[in-house]
């Protein structure tokens, strides 16, 4: 496909009604470029597709309920949890360290010794313990944190202190010093941060979202982080993607604002790319999937009719 969108086969074009793809690669340089609608009209057309690999990671966007109904499968990445769980880490880091006083101080030629909270002895409540959570607490580990993960099934896992279900978040709620949502959005997550959640959170918290934003009800955070608690909110998702100009989270003194880009770390095409070529041999060898949804939960996802 041409970036007009124009499908060339032997050096010819092919009318995307001809094309008939069997399998589709939603790789990273299709994630926002103007091609990538082309892209998916010639999938969605095709009366031959079987297989389509996302490079994401959640699969709540109509397009994907679309591709099952084709009776094709769908497969997602996890190769974003490297990246994902380093920006965790650095932005929780920054705050614990006070690095917008050490910076202010440095450009004022200030000379200001600055005490800062340490990540060792720290509690960290990890909601979504999946390939993102667990890459997180690795590191979070790594620097002596306690971690409580938290995923439906609470068996216990080798990267937590603890695990525990989701009917148990209120009773650790209360000790975390970092929460981290890490889960996808579905009919039981969406909205999961609301105002009795964020009352029962500590007071000196950070909060971190890299899952999505409908997980959050947005003003009732705005409204407890006036209140002082969390004492921080680290966002890279929203509920509205691109965030409105107008939107108070730009400028609010207790929030760090990154525009959905915590995956975007400098191994993420080449885990992407390997990880679909390792699909397109099981594909071709009649091998079992890696990150296959069930048609069930893509369809239940799309249902929900909210942004990610």
């Amino acid at each position: 496909m041409q970036p007009d969108g124009v499908i060339m086969r032997n050096g010819a074009p092919v009318p995307v009604d001809e094309a008939r793809p069997e399998i589709g690669w939603l790789n990273t340089d299709l994630f926002g470029a103007p091609v990538g609608r082309d892209y998916m009209v010639a999938l969605l057309k095709s009366p031959a597709l079987r297989w389509v690999q996302s490079a994401a990671a959640g699969f709540e966007k109509p397009i994907f309920a679309e591709v099952v109904r084709k009776g094709a499968i769908l497969t997602t990445n996890h190769s974003h949890s490297i990246g994902i769980s380093e920006y965790v880490l650095s932005t929780v880091l920054d705050h614990f360290q006070r690095g917008p006083d050490r910076r202010k101080a440095q450009a004022e030629h200030r000379w200001a010794p600055t005490p800062y909270r340490e990540v060792a002895g720290s509690n960290w409540l990890i909601i979504g313990f999946g390939s993102i959570g667990q890459d997180v607490a690795r590191r979070a580990r790594a620097f002596g944190a306690t971690v409580v993960g938290v995923r439906r099934s609470a068996s216990v896992h080798p990267l937590a202190d603890v695990t525990v279900s989701p009917e148990q978040i209120a009773t650790f709620l209360p000790e975390a010093d970092v929460v981290v949502m890490s889960l996808p959005l579905s009919s039981g997550s969406v909205d999961m941060v609301d105002a009795k959640f964020l009352a029962a959170m500590k007071a000196a918290s950070v909060f971190v979202n890299v899952g999505r934003g409908g997980l959050v009800d947005e003003a009732a955070l705005l409204e407890a982080l006036d209140r002082g608690r969390p004492e921080r909110a680290i966002l890279d998702v929203f509920r509205t993607e691109p965030l409105q100009p107008d939107s108070r989270f730009w400028q609010h003194p207790r929030v760090t604002l990154t525009p959905h880009a915590s995956p975007m770390g400098s191994g993420l095409s080449a885990r992407s790319d390997a990880l679909f070529l390792d699909n397109l041999g099981r594909f071709l060898n009649g091998e079992t999937l890696v990150n296959a949804v069930s048609a069930s939960e893509v369809l239940a996802g799309s249902d929900l009719n909210i942004q990610p």
